[in-house]
């Protein structure tokens, strides 16, 4: 559905300051939201918030609708008597640029096991009624997802398909027994669910009364060691005696690539999901949209062929593409959610099929302006190029920041460039670049907090194909400046992005 004119930042809520070594839901949280709102920007984009796995990337989580467990605020937590000053008196010293993911997640994991056992003997009878009616409403995907982490624990962190016969293949008996001796560990991940989403909906009914909706990410594909693919086997292109991913997904070589993106997740056994009406589809946007208003696809172009590698390639040169039934999965979600807000995410390899079901449903598509000038005035990424129902941005978490990016482009994208704009401003490159990101005329435009603040390669958030090191960048408090308000505020009424008058 096409959107009115605005603007907004895109941020991940790890990247929030926070003396608890990584981002969370909590005060940080709140004045990053007036921010937004003093600033005039009406969007806050985040990237998937699932319980993340391997090289902690949130398009490699555990679950595709559980939430993140180390978003959680201790200090949200203090609030409700569940943890107290004492708990935190080994606090480590965390880095505050940096997000050191073992360091978190070891101290963190102690604090909500303390938590968790304090609401067990604490919880009001209101509380208890809250906690059995988020178990209730999200027993389709909570049960599976509890009884997968409890598990995992049990199996010192090994992938799901490595484990005894029975549970791999989730033999009820099996199951059953599973469930009775690790009731304590299942209520554990069901209570810091209940807490997850008890202090997003807080947050998200804050943006919302302040004006800011908030976009969120829907990864096509899960991770293989997830929840979803040990629940659902039956749906997902999978080998019958190892259980590992028969065809794995990724992208030919490309921008980011020479030999392509081997993401190694199952892809989808589209035929058995068409046969079950996309039932888990329709549950997983149903999900999605419980916590955001707007729902961003990444890598949408699998909806209509996708990149499938056999097994036991090392790269993702030696692929193909196969037909996907996406024009038959997005009219069953339509029909049983109604029109959907979603953004489309349609870089890469795009044919006419791929604009055609983007637009039969009116999806608005993305512009990327690091990807303007590196060729001729046909570049669909400049912008006399858009068209109204796209959305521009300067980079996403998969480029370079601005600064980064022009520090290294090549002498004919600097030319180009410089040559567009007229010459550089005072102001700086990124002050350059987003100006022409506001002053498109695509309907929505949405800035990394990294090129509002002007940094360089160094607050990079993801590099595509590198496994480790990614996603730990975070912001120190004083950066959201006054100053800085003003002047995006500024460019946003400037170009006509500032909300209405109601």
């Amino acid at each position: 559905m096409p959107f009115p004119r605005s603007s907004g930042i895109l941020l991940h809520p790890t990247s929030f300051p926070s003396r608890f070594g990584i981002g969370d839901l909590g005060l940080a949280a709140y004045k990053f939201i007036d921010f937004l709102r003093e600033s005039y920007q009406q969007y806050w984009q985040v990237l998937p918030l699932g319980p993340t796995g391997y090289g902690n990337s949130p398009y490699a989580a555990y679950s595709a609708m559980a939430g993140n467990p180390f978003l959680i605020s201790p200090e949200k937590l203090q609030e409700q008597g569940l943890l107290a000053e004492p708990d935190f008196a080994n606090l480590p010293e965390f880095h505050t640029s940096q997000v050191d993911y073992d360091k978190v997640i070891a101290f963190k994991t102690q604090l909500l096991k303390i938590a968790c056992k304090n609401f067990q003997s604490q919880a009001t009878p209101l509380q208890q009624t809250e906690f059995a009616g988020f178990c209730d409403s999200k027993a389709y995907w909570l049960d599976d997802y509890a009884l997968f982490m409890a598990l995992k624990d049990a199996h010192e962190g090994t992938s799901w398909h490595t484990w005894e016969p029975e549970l791999v293949k989730r033999e009820p008996t099996a199951i059953e027994q599973a469930k009775q001796q690790l009731s304590a560990e299942i209520f554990y991940y069901k209570f810091i669910q209940f807490e997850f989403f008890r202090e997003w909906s807080e947050l998200k009914a804050y943006a919302n009364m302040s004006g800011i909706q908030i976009i969120g990410d829907i990864p096509i594909y899960v991770a293989q060691d997830s929840a979803d693919v040990w629940s659902h086997p039956e749906i997902f292109c999978l080998d019958e005696e190892t259980r590992e991913p028969k065809l794995m997904a990724g992208v030919p070589p490309d921008y980011f690539s020479a030999t392509g993106q081997l993401w190694g997740n199952p892809v989808y056994d589209w035929e058995e999901l068409q046969n079950q009406n996309f039932k888990w589809w329709i549950g997983r946007f149903e999900a999605m949209l419980d916590y955001l208003d707007v729902i961003r696809i990444d890598h949408f172009r699998g909806f209509e062929a996708y990149w499938a590698v056999p097994q036991g390639e090392e790269t993702a040169i030696n692929g193909e593409w196969v037909k996907a039934p996406g024009d038959e999965l997005f009219a069953a979600i339509k029909e049983a959610l109604g029109k959907l807000p979603v953004l489309a995410e349609d870089l890469g390899v795009i044919t006419p099929e791929v604009e055609a079901l983007r637009d039969k449903y009116e999806f608005p598509g993305m512009k990327v302006l690091q990807f303007a000038f590196g060729s001729d005035p046909g570049n669909p990424f400049l912008p006399f190029n858009y068209s109204r129902n796209f959305v521009v941005y300067t980079g996403t978490h998969d480029n370079d920041t601005s600064v980064g990016w022009f520090d290294k482009a090549n002498d004919y994208e600097k030319r180009n460039f410089l040559l567009y704009l007229g010459c550089i401003s005072p102001e700086g490159v990124h002050w350059d670049i987003i100006r022409l990101a506001f002053s498109s005329v695509a309907n929505q435009a949405i800035i990394p907090l990294q090129d509002i603040l002007g940094l360089g390669t160094d607050a990079r958030m993801n590099f595509p194909s590198v496994a480790e090191g990614n996603w730990g960048w975070r912001y120190h408090t004083e950066a959201l400046t006054q100053e800085l308000s003003d002047r995006l505020k500024t460019l946003t009424q400037l170009y006509g992005r500032a909300p209405q008058p109601k």
